[in-house]
């Protein structure tokens, strides 16, 4: 199982959840290897910032078909060529080493447009966190999202990806009560031989 938080930086309750949620796996363990990464974006959560230090959506940096550049000043800018970004570099390594058979990535967002959004062959995973969040299921975001994780790991990549859109107009305390149930459930789900 593979939990990613802060992937942009102006998403602090991402952050904030992703570390709830190591306290709360060390008090209970699961049976499988879970790895939580916290923060992706460091320097873009340092400055409150989308983007990293270099200006670039690492949400949006990913090696995919549909990878495509856009303007610099862009807020949703992918780079000058998928994973140029050393951040997109080290979670690329990461999945192909470790290998996950399911990640959650933890963001937020606005207009009541929270959700589990899922990638590949994640349906059961999303409404298995819905049981517990009651967040609508939904394998459609609503925009374009080209060069993104979910479509590199999910869809491309064949894992059960899940982006959790935690609501931004949420407390981070309520986005973690909301979610710490799902959170832990996922990892606490048998892995399947």
């Amino acid at each position: 199982m593979l939990i990613l938080g802060g992937m942009h930086g102006d998403e602090p309750k991402s952050v904030f959840v992703a570390q709830e949620l190591v306290a709360l796996l060390s008090e209970s363990p699961p049976t499988h290897t879970t790895i939580v990464v916290t923060i992706v974006n460091p320097d873009g959560y340092e400055r409150g910032v989308r983007r990293n230090a270099r200006g670039v959506d690492i949400n949006r940096n990913f090696p995919t078909r549909d990878w495509k550049t856009s303007p610099q000043h862009r807020r949703f800018h992918g780079g000058v060529k998928p994973a140029s970004e050393s951040e997109t570099r080290a979670i690329v390594r990461l999945v192909e080493s470790r290998r996950p058979v399911r990640i959650v990535t933890i963001h937020s967002i606005s207009e009541y447009r929270h959700c589990n959004n899922y990638d590949g062959p994640a349906g059961a995973l999303a409404r298995r966190m819905a049981k517990f969040n009651k967040y609508p299921v939904t394998s459609n975001i609503g925009y374009p999202t080209p060069g993104s994780f979910g479509t590199w790991a999910g869809i491309e990549g064949g894992i059960p990806t899940v982006t959790l859109e935690l609501p931004s107009h949420h407390s981070r305390k309520r986005c973690w009560e909301d979610n710490a149930q799902a959170l832990s459930s996922c990892c606490h789900w048998p892995v399947e031989p």
